[in-house]
């Protein structure tokens, strides 16, 4: 399957979360510089997620992958948000099939590793998360009602590194 670079003008620009995740990372990345942080409660409650892409991989080793994020059988089911109030909230991730909640973040809106400009910031540094888990720094944008587009950054001791895409809706 070949990703596809749509748009942003016309109908085709994507509504869902398969919408998403047929798009290559040249579209991921525009559709995401043109998107908009709205205020935390938009994210309230919870979201179903997908797995998008991995950019730093060739195409071919991550088909297989982006397949298995299409179906019921992938194990990240999404995020679940709660807003504390205008500048901060607080969330976890849900896995298998929505049976356990596990990782637990905050959320605040603040300037993107990506370019600067304001994005809602995923904080997993907490107790209590694995270590590998407390390095990673995820933020998203509103690219379409009800329908966010993610970026997932690992952090190391010499700097932060963007390893994958994702997507979250309210619908």
């Amino acid at each position: 399957m070949q990703a596809r670079t749509v748009d942003f003008d016309s109908t085709a620009a994507p509504r869902d979360l398969d919408g998403l995740l047929d798009l290559d990372h040249a579209t991921l990345v525009e559709l995401y510089e043109g998107g908009t942080v709205e205020p935390l409660a938009t994210l309230n409650g919870d979201l179903r997620g997908r797995m998008l892409a991995v950019p730093g991989l060739p195409d071919w080793l991550t088909v297989g992958p982006r397949a298995w994020a299409r179906t019921g059988a992938f194990p990240w089911r999404g995020k679940s948000f709660a807003s504390i109030d205008g500048d901060r909230g607080t969330g976890i991730n849900r896995v298998a099939s929505d049976r356990f909640r596990l990782f637990r973040f905050t959320t605040a809106i603040g300037p993107s590793l990506h370019d600067g400009q304001p994005a809602v910031r995923l904080d997993y540094d907490h107790p209590g998360n694995p270590f590998f888990i407390r390095a990673i720094e995820d933020e998203v944008r509103t690219v379409a009602p009800g329908l966010f587009l993610g970026q997932a950054w690992l952090r190391t001791a010499r700097k932060r590194h963007f390893v994958l895409w994702f997507g979250l809706t309210s619908r």
